[in-house]
């Protein structure tokens, strides 16, 4: 049994420590958000942040957590009132939209340790794959989300 916080609230889940966090999220306790895309960390659809960091749930044993805060695309704000949640729309960022959830968790931590990216911020931090190749849209929604932040 495994105890969890997330998305401010403590939650248990009867898993071997070495099963992944995607699929605890997913399969154990119904937050299916955060997106499976490739498995082995490189595409980002898995973001979630574990203590403020954005981190690969596809790869991170819960085991290995310990009581670090995770929040996930679900816990980002309840109504969709993030600044950068707002950004996305306005922008109209998603095209496919399956790697969004992961790219606005990316974004979401840039802007919480940066508050405003240049464009070289932006693309040494958005390491995320979207097979779409929206990342004009998405560097547009961070500068714009940083811009109603200020």
């Amino acid at each position: 049994m495994v105890t969890l916080r997330i998305n401010g609230k403590a939650q248990q889940a009867d898993v071997d420590g070495n099963k992944p966090l995607l699929w605890v999220l997913r399969d154990t306790l119904g937050l299916t958000g955060t997106k499976y895309g490739c498995g082995i960390a490189q595409c980002g659809a898995c973001t979630v942040h574990i203590n403020g960091k954005p981190t690969r749930a596809c790869v991170t044993p819960v085991g290995s957590i310990g009581n670090a805060p995770i929040t996930t695309i679900e816990g980002l704000s309840a109504d969709v009132s993030h600044p950068i949640q707002k950004a996305w729309i306005a922008e109209q960022v998603p095209q496919c939209g399956y790697c969004q959830s992961g790219q606005i968790m990316t974004a979401a931590a840039l802007l919480a340790r940066k508050a405003k990216p240049s464009d070289a911020d932006i693309d040494k931090a958005m390491t995320n794959i979207c097979r779409c190749g929206t990342y004009g849209r998405i560097r547009k929604a961070i500068h714009r989300a940083a811009n109603a932040r200020a």
